[in-house]
């Protein structure tokens, strides 16, 4: 049996809060809102709970879970090497809508799906998300509807894709944006969009000193 919880009051939040930490730490799912779309959570360290993560969803692990962090510092414990290009992209857009595909750590010790060695990490900019990120550490989050179907906006929306094989939604009122992150890869040389999204091609450009030009291709993941 699932729960709704409304953010919008400080009662219920803190109770939310307090039932969505509780259940990622114990290997179940949980929706959060995001800035950008509304999110299915699950403990980025526990392996099973990162596949009940894809179950739900009704995707194969070809398509890896995404990761959302609650500080700029936490990338430096999941990252080989944060290049110049990505902390002058955090620096700019984080926390909000972008997406930073990179070269994960060799040591760490969990298993998002088929990612070859990457990860793709985001600081969303949303109170409710920001604080369960501190208290429960780095999150795989996806976002919260089944594969295939139209992306969720509020908690309802999720709610009817997902039901009861989500133990908490956190209901943080409609997306301000309802619009997915941008995407950027930084796993080659050259800085790539994979997807835009919440950030204009031309901000990124315009950080990273390059021409829109070159940081168009790619295909799109998450």
């Amino acid at each position: 049996m699932s729960i709704v919880y409304d953010c919008g009051q400080p009662e219920t939040r803190e109770a939310g809060l307090r039932a969505a930490a509780n259940a990622l730490k114990a290997g179940r799912l949980a929706v959060i809102p995001t800035d950008t779309l509304y999110g299915l959570a699950a403990n980025a360290f526990d392996g099973e709970a990162v596949a009940s993560l894809l179950r739900a969803k009704g995707r194969g692990r070809d398509m890896p879970v995404p990761v959302l962090v609650g500080s700029w510092n936490t990338i430096d414990g999941l990252v080989f090497t944060v290049r110049p290009e990505a902390r002058e992209l955090i620096r700019a857009f984080w926390p909000g809508g972008l997406s930073l595909v990179v070269q994960q750590a060799p040591s760490l010790a969990w298993d998002l799906g088929d990612t070859r060695g990457t990860v793709m990490l985001r600081m969303p900019l949303h109170p409710v998300a920001l604080e369960l990120l501190r208290e429960v550490g780095p999150l795989a989050v996806s976002s919260a509807n089944i594969s295939g179907q139209p992306p969720a906006a509020t908690a309802e929306d999720a709610r009817n894709q997902l039901g009861g094989v989500v133990s908490v939604y956190l209901d943080g009122g409609p997306a301000e944006h309802a619009l997915a992150s941008t995407i950027v890869d930084l796993t080659a040389d050259a800085p790539r969009i994979l997807r835009e999204g919440a950030v204009p091609t031309e901000a990124v450009a315009e950080v990273l000193g390059v021409t829109i030009e070159s940081l168009v291709g790619g295909g799109a993941r998450g």
